[in-house]
């Protein structure tokens, strides 16, 4: 005799394994897109890390700089783990796979870590500086780092590149460069001007190597390098200062550096190809030479 309640539990694990069989392929998530959201998830606590713990206390009248440098350190070290998730989900993609809607999900999760994040880190590094142009001119840098950010995306989702090569600086080295020029505290003038600088190379021409193999080891080893500095900076080590110092201008060098070493091989390459389209030419008027 078979128990009615075995026989409904069977009846209703049927139907929800017919449910998920006629699932469309687009709604279900896989493990690439889970480390996606996971991504998108870093990205609006960096926010409001921000907003709770740097912008409210200096509306309130707060002040503990404790706490405000503890939430710039938490924001931007959920930035950098953004970073790794979104390192880390084109990996899985490429090993296992990804949903049909992973490359939307990707771009999104992207302009809310590296786009909106970090031009909110410029506005609110602006506003706590309580000079009413410096204010307005801040807000306008975040402004043009958020378009340069979907300007970028959108480009990416549209443009096909050779394998291994992105076109413009990755928004996620962007927005890490971004953040450590603010963490420099510099002069207004340079800073914003630097902030410019990296917003223009989002969207500039200029070629940059996808993180694979020794290069992705290489990025993680700097974001987790990164992460401790941040964290010798938040809780007051000493040489934390130092550290965080060391480490921004190290993140704001490579951001200059390696469009030039960029250019230099693009120009070498255009160089190189031009000679041998010129031996190419001489060979075939000699050939024709009688």
């Amino acid at each position: 005799m078979i128990d009615p309640e075995a026989q409904a539990g069977w009846v209703a694990e049927a139907e929800a394994a017919e449910e998920a069989e006629e699932m469309p392929l687009s709604l279900r998530l896989s493990i690439a897109d889970a480390l996606t959201l996971g991504n998108a998830t870093c990205g609006f606590m960096a926010v409001y890390f921000t907003t709770t713990g740097i912008l409210i206390p200096h509306l309130t009248g707060s002040t503990e700089t404790g706490m405000a440098r503890n939430s710039a350190a938490t924001a931007v070290v959920l930035m950098l783990a953004a970073a790794i998730f979104d390192l880390f989900d084109g990996i899985v993609a490429r090993k296992l796979r990804s949903s049909p809607m992973g490359a939307e999900l990707d771009n999104l999760s992207d302009l809310i870590s590296f786009g909106l994040a970090p031009a909110y880190f410029v506005l609110v590094y602006g506003m706590v500086a309580d000079h009413p142009l410096q204010q307005k001119v801040s807000a306008v840098a975040a402004i043009v780092v958020l378009l340069a950010v979907v300007l970028r995306l959108a480009r990416f989702s549209c443009v096909t590149m050779k394998d291994g090569m992105f076109q413009g600086m990755p928004s996620p080295f962007g927005a890490l460069t971004v953040v450590s020029i603010v963490l420099l505290e510099l002069p207004f003038v340079p800073t914003l001007l630097a902030i410019i600088g990296v917003a223009w190379l989002m969207v500039s021409r200029v070629e940059y190597p996808k993180p694979r193999g020794i290069l992705a080891v290489a990025m993680l080893s700097w974001i987790v390098g990164a992460m401790g500095m941040l964290a010798a900076w938040a809780f007051d080590a000493p040489g934390g200062q130092m550290l965080l110092q060391a480490g921004c201008a190290l993140q704001v060098v490579l951001g200059a550096v390696i469009p030039l070493f960029a250019t230099a091989r693009r120009v070498n390459t255009f160089r190189g190809n031009r000679r041998e389209s010129r031996e190419a030419r001489a060979e075939a008027r000699a050939a024709q030479l009688p």
